[in-house]
């Protein structure tokens, strides 16, 4: 028990100090040239697409649920319409509109929604693996993050706790299905694999949209191509440990 809270103890951490730590980043490096961030965005969407196919799918189908299918057909296009909300951060896309003053609620609601489900999965067995990779992705999408409320002349001080409230988002979402996968929440239970099939749409999405996304040239980039390479590597590095 003592060690089951301390492995949920220290996965939260990581979640939590990858995204915040990279959001507040922000107040430390200025300009928009970031190619360190852009090439942790590749590996991590790489990662993140290796364990979608490699785990995820396979996992979501062993209940002979006819119906997993339609629900990552669901995710996918739902994660469509988050991203027009969020203007793309979730890719790590700074899209600062001039003489912007509001409040951007659609974007931290979308990209708070986003990151919730995109921690259910760490329920599973491999969550050691997928927890890295969300780690990895979550740093850049809230360096993003980050550029977009200080553009909308939002304080340090609001920064700071928008990006801790995204932060939070994805261990929420771990303690959710750790309930949900354990028959804690009702009988939500037996609904497991359906919801599990809605965040398998959104990894494709998001990972794909990184990994097949033009550079700003539309020139092959081989720095991009060597850490997707390695994201890919990685996953399936893991999947062989666990054979």
């Amino acid at each position: 028990m003592a060690t089951s809270i301390l492995s949920m103890a220290w996965k939260t951490l990581i979640l939590f100090f990858s995204a915040f730590l990279g959001g507040t980043a922000v107040f430390l490096f200025k300009g928009d040239n970031h190619k360190q961030l852009r090439l942790i965005l590749s590996f991590s969407g790489a990662y993140l697409f290796g364990i979608t196919v490699l785990h995820l799918i396979p996992d979501a189908y062993h209940g002979n649920d006819n119906y997993v299918g339609v629900f990552i057909l669901i995710g996918f296009l739902f994660q469509i319409a988050l991203e027009q909300f969020s203007d793309g951060i979730e890719h790590g896309h700074m899209h600062v509109h001039e003489h912007a003053a509001a409040f951007p609620i659609g974007i931290m609601v979308s990209l708070c929604l986003h990151a919730f489900l995109e921690g259910m999965p760490l329920a599973e067995g491999y969550q050691n693996q997928l927890l890295f990779g969300i780690a990895l992705h979550h740093i850049p999408a809230s360096f993003a993050l980050g550029t977009v409320l200080l553009a909308n002349k939002q304080s340090k001080t609001a920064t700071t706790l928008f990006i801790a409230l995204f932060a939070i988002m994805a261990p929420a979402g771990f303690f959710f299905s750790e309930a949900l996968s354990n028959g804690g929440i009702g009988n939500l239970q037996q609904y497991f694999n359906r919801i599990m099939g809605v965040v398998i749409g959104i990894f494709l999405h998001i990972s794909t949209t990184i990994l097949f996304e033009a550079g700003p040239d539309h020139k092959f980039n081989l720095r991009k191509f060597v850490a997707v390479l390695l994201g890919v590597g990685a996953a399936l590095i893991g999947f062989w440990i666990e054979l």
